[in-house]
Formats: C-alpha cells, structure tokens, sequence
C-alpha cells in the first residue's frame, strides 16, 4: 500500500470513529492537529509518515470520554494499523505517540520515556490546538460539556497538579488558563512551534485581560 492511500485510508477511519464527538476532540481538531504536524515537520529531521498516522490517530479514543481508559486508544490504533499490515517498528512508533503525547503526562513522575522526534512534533502541533483563538473556543466548549462554570474568583487555579488531580478537576474553565494553556509556550519542542506559540500566548493574555475587564464592569 502506498503511503498516500495509507494516509487516506487512516482519515476516513478516524472521520468515521470521531463522528459526533465532542466538538474540541473532534475530527477537525485531528485534522488541524495533522496539518500542524506536517508544517513543523518541514523544518525537523522525522518520518512524515510516522508523524502523520501519529497526528491522525493520537485522539482515536480519548481517555477522558472512555471512563479514563488510557489503553482504548493505542490498542485501537495499533489493532487498526495491523489490519493494514503496516511495519511493526511504524505501528510502535505511533502507539508510543498516543500513549505520551497527552499534556497530563507530563505531570506523572512515572512518565519519563525518551521521545522520538516525530512524538516532539505531534505534540507540538496539539499543544498549538489548544492556545489561540481556537483554543479558548475548545476550552469554553469543554467547560460546558462539562457543565464547569465559566470563572469564580474565590477558586483560584492549582498551579501544583498531580497527574490524578489534572484528570479529577473539576474547576472554572477560565483557571484551565492557568493550569496549562498559559504554561504551554514554554514547553514547545520545536523551533517552529515555539514561534507559533509565541503569537498564540499573546492572544490569551489579550483575551485574559478583556475578561477580566468584562467581567469586573470596567469595559
């Protein structure tokens, strides 16, 4: 099978799986994901193969929508990809990426794998999905999946989360800010994400600073 219909074959899969999901973890966020894969990839030394079923498949199933199953999502990337006799050294490469590329691993002190390049890129290109314009509609829009409130200023953020506790809370869309979307810039792999991150943190601080306004009735 040539890479192009591999690709292909693996977006309507994913199309088909993510039908109706909620809309911040929806195909458009793994197609935006995909394409912000590919631009960092030009300027990083991965296999754009490896880094394309990565970014395509690193949201198939959530942990968050599946009762916190962090295995539903690698098995079924992996059981997937075997169907279509894809290299075994592809197919680990790939699972490694779904299983560390989330942000609340990053708080675990178990998890200290060493990535590949190509897990460094799809990370970069989902982190970038979640700072910026889009990325505060995909936080109000899970807040409200959620039934979260927007903002209460007697919760303040826990800038000290363990794995567990990023997993369980439960706090005001607007302390996510705080908890991570703010502290994301600073933890681009990529010389091209980073740069692109720069100007999306700029955006959040300017909208931080609205709300605030707003909600204070000084605007």
């Amino acid at each position: 099978m040539s890479t192009t219909d591999l690709v292909e074959q693996t977006i309507s899969f994913v199309k088909e799986t993510l039908f109706g999901a909620e809309a911040g973890h929806d195909w458009f966020h793994t197609q935006r994901v995909f394409r912000n894969a590919l631009l960092l990839a030009k300027d990083e030394d991965v296999d754009v193969l490896i880094v394309s079923l990565g970014a395509l498949l690193h949201d198939i199933a959530d942990a968050k929508f599946h009762d916190g199953d962090e295995t539903l999502g690698p098995t079924m990337a992996k059981e997937f990809l075997g169907s279509l006799s894809v290299n075994d050294h592809i197919i680990d490469e790939v699972v490694s990426i779904i299983k560390h590329i989330s942000y609340k691993n990053s708080l675990s002190k178990k998890d200290r794998n060493t990535p590949s390049k190509e897990l460094l890129v799809v990370q970069d290109a989902d982190r970038l999905d979640a700072i910026g314009a889009i990325g505060i509609a995909r936080a109000f829009h899970y807040g409200g999946f959620k039934n979260r409130i927007l903002y209460d200023p007697e919760i303040p953020p826990n800038l000290e989360m363990s794995k567990e506790e990023y997993k369980n809370s439960k706090s005001p869309t607007l302390n996510h800010f705080y908890e991570k979307l703010l502290l994301l810039k600073d933890k681009m792999n990529t010389v091209s994400g980073r740069k692109i991150a720069e100007e999306r943190h700029l955006f959040l601080l300017k909208y931080l600073k609205h709300f605030y306004e707003e909600w204070n009735g000084n605007a």
